[in-house]
């Protein structure tokens, strides 16, 4: 005598398997949605979240041991934040990097700025602003 080893179809609902299949593809769903969520919100931030900009207008290196900066600041007004420089030497090496702070409340500054450098330095690049 033999076992039946399949059971009919439609009797006793769905097999082991099959909610299986069901429960991981809902998770897949639910962290699948999740990851859309937070790459929009990064790329959002990204986009949005620069409060503040600038531009080196013009530099000069005015000793061995500094550079003047001639910076532009666009923000909004009331925004406190600060804008890193650095300069490099002729050789490519770096010879200076300070943060500038910018506290004041218009929105447009025209600000020169000494950079102290440790050799004469033949740039001034602006790396980045930040609010805060």
């Amino acid at each position: 005598m033999s076992t039946a080893s399949t059971l009919p179809e439609g009797r006793y609902g769905r097999s082991a398997d099959e909610r299986a299949d069901r429960k991981l593809r809902v998770i897949g769903g639910v962290l699948g949605v999740a990851l859309i969520g937070v790459v929009g919100w990064f790329g959002y931030d990204y986009i949005a979240g620069s409060e503040i900009s600038a531009q080196v207008i013009t530099f000069k290196a005015v000793s061995d041991s500094a550079v003047e900066v001639h910076l532009e600041v666009h923000k909004d007004a009331g925004t406190k934040g600060y804008c890193t420089l650095r300069s490099q030497a002729a050789d490519g090496l770096e010879v200076g990097r300070a943060d500038f702070r910018f506290d004041q409340d218009s929105s447009r500054l025209d600000k020169v700025v000494t950079l102290r450098t440790t050799a004469r330095g033949t740039t001034a690049e602006l790396l980045g602003c930040h609010s805060g």
